[in-house]
C-alpha cells in the first residue's frame, strides 16, 4: 500500500486496522501477500503491519549486492521510525523470527511483546548447508521445489493433502521459480542469515516473548525453540503437534490465535 525510503531504497509496506501495533514478519520466500488470509483475524482489534524485506515482494532488490540481517533489522527500525511508533509487538516466522529477535537484542524498548515461530538463536553449521542446498538446486524450478518446499512441511501434512500439494508446486514451479530474479534474491536473503547469531545477546531482551516450535521441524528443531525460551527471561515455550516448519499454513487458526491471544492478553496476578 506504501513504501518509504531507507538509504535512498524503497521498502513496501501496508497497514490494516487499529489498535495497539503488531508487525508480522516474513519467511525467507514469503512477502506481503503471503498473509493475505490473517489479516482479517489479525487486525481486527490491533494495527498489523506488513512489509516487505529487502529482496522481498515489492521492497528494492539488491543486485549485485552482499548483506546481512543487520540490514533488515534496519529496515524494520526505519518502519517504525516511519510510521511514528515507539513500541510495537513483533511476530515472525523463521527468517521474520530471526530478525525480529535480533531486533529485540539492539532495540529492547521499541519492542512490547514477542511471539516467535520457527527461529533459532543462531544459523550453525547445518542449517548453513541447508542454504547452500537449496543455492545450488536452483538450476531448475523443479530441483529447487524438491529440495526446498517439501521439508518445510511435516510428512503428515504433506502426504494427506495431495491436490494442495499439487496445487501449490504447480503454482511454484510455473510461476516463481522459473524466475531467476526471484531465485537470485532468495540466494542473498539465504546467504545474509549465514552469520546471525544472538546466542549469547538473549538476556538482554525484555519483551514478554513467546517461543513457537514444531515437533516435525528439521530446520528449527526443538533444541532451537528450547535454547531460546531458556535464554530469554521469562519467555514461554509452546510445541505444536503433528506440524512442521510452515505451521501458518498447517495450522491457520492456532497461528493466528496464538498471535493474537498473546499480545492482547494480560494478566497481572491473582
Amino acid at each position: 500500500m506504501a513504501t518509504f525510503e531507507l538509504n535512498g531504497k524503497n521498502i513496501y509496506y501496508e497497514t490494516h486496522g487499529e489498535g495497539a501495533p503488531i508487525v508480522l514478519l516474513n519467511g525467507i520466500m514469503m512477502s506481503t501477500p503471503s498473509w493475505q488470509m490473517f489479516v482479517p483475524p489479525l487486525s481486527a482489534n490491533n494495527q498489523l503491519i506488513l512489509m516487505d524485506f529487502f529482496d522481498q515482494g515489492q521492497s528494492h532488490k539488491m543486485v549485485d549486492e552482499e548483506y546481512d540481517q543487520a540490514l533488515q533489522v534496519a529496515a524494520l527500525k526505519g518502519l517504525l521510525d516511519h510510521l511514528g511508533l515507539k513500541k510495537a509487538s513483533l511476530a515472525g516466522v523463521s527468517y521474520g523470527g530471526n530478525v525480529a529477535l535480533r531486533f529485540a537484542v539492539e532495540h529492547t524498548e521499541m519492542v512490547d511483546k514477542l511471539v516467535i515461530f520457527h527461529a533459532a538463536p543462531k544459523t550453525g553449521a547445518w542449517l548453513q548447508d541447508v542454504g547452500k542446498g537449496w543455492i545450488l538446486s536452483m538450476d531448475s524450478p523443479e530441483n529447487f521445489y524438491n529440495t526446498s518446499i517439501p521439508v518445510i512441511y511435516s510428512p503428515g501434512f504433506y502426504n494427506n493433502n495431495p491436490e494442495w500439494v499439487a496445487v501449490r508446486k504447480n503454482f511454484l514451479t510455473s510461476h516463481v521459480f522459473n524466475n531467476q530474479d526471484f531465485l537470485q534474491a532468495v540466494a542473498r536473503l539465504t546467504r545474509s542469515a549465514d552469520n546471525y547469531d544472538i546466542s549469547d545477546k538473549l538476556d538482554k531482551i525484555t519483551a514478554k516473548a513467546l517461543i513457537i516450535a514444531a515437533d516435525t521441524d528439521p530446520l528449527t528443531p526443538y533444541a532451537d525453540q528450547k535454547a531460546l525460551a531458556e535464554g530469554i527471561n521469562g519467555a514461554e515455550l509452546i510445541l505444536l503437534p503433528n506440524c512442521g516448519h510452515a505451521s501458518m499454513y498447517e495450522k491457520p487458526t492456532l497461528f493466528a490465535s496464538l498471535i493474537a491471544g498473546f499480545i492482547n492478553t494480560d494478566f497481572t496476578g491473582f
